[in-house]
């Protein structure tokens, strides 16, 4: 679907037309899924973030400024929406340990699972801020071919169907794209560059 087809989806579905959206989950609910699947690793799981993304979608549809296609925003709000979800899954993952009790029988004794400490949800929410802060500052030609390629998990094939480009040229402008985004995270304190090299 073009981004075309999909602003005129979009402005029927916000005067009123609310079965045109279906058009919009059809075309989309593959790649959703197939992103839920990637970051939740759990079908049923990915099932119901899914099925949240597309409810969120719909719910924020007359605030979609359009500034990218709606396929890549709503790849984009699924992410986030699994982000939420598995910050959450962490805090209340247990580890269990079994122990001997005064009646010489094996119980669980439920421990709280002390990888995810307080200093590291931070420094991976920083980053994460530091990461969408970038993003903001690139172009928009460079947002969308990221997002597409790492947020959307589009091959290079895709996503020069998508946006009607030869295949180096994807590879080209993403590898700029990259060295672009780093150059800012590099500026901002946020990423170190390599010595090494």
């Amino acid at each position: 679907m073009t981004r075309e087809e999909e602003s005129t989806i979009i402005e029927r579905v916000n005067s009123g037309e609310t079965s045109a959206f279906d058009l919009l989950v059809i075309d989309n609910q593959d790649k959703v899924y197939s992103i839920a699947l990637r970051m939740t690793g759990n079908e049923e799981d990915a099932c119901d973030m899914a099925q949240e993304a597309f409810l969120r979608a719909y719910s924020s549809l007359g605030s979609f400024r359009g500034d990218s296609r709606f396929s890549v925003w709503l790849f984009r709000l699924t992410t986030n929406i699994c982000i939420d979800f598995l910050r959450k899954q962490k805090k209340y993952r247990q580890s269990s340990l079994t122990y001997i009790n005064e009646n010489d029988e094996a119980a669980e004794l439920e421990l709280p699972d002390m990888r995810y400490s307080p200093e590291s949800e931070l420094e991976k929410q920083q980053l994460r801020e530091a990461i969408d802060s970038a993003m903001d500052e690139l172009s928009p030609e460079y947002r969308q071919i990221l997002l597409l390629r790492e947020v959307g998990g589009l091959d290079y094939e895709e996503i020069g169907r998508e946006l009607a480009l030869e295949d180096g040229t994807v590879k080209s402008r993403l590898h700029r794209a990259r060295r672009r985004l780093a150059a800012i995270l590099t500026g901002s304190g946020n990423l170190f560059e390599d010595e090494s090299s």
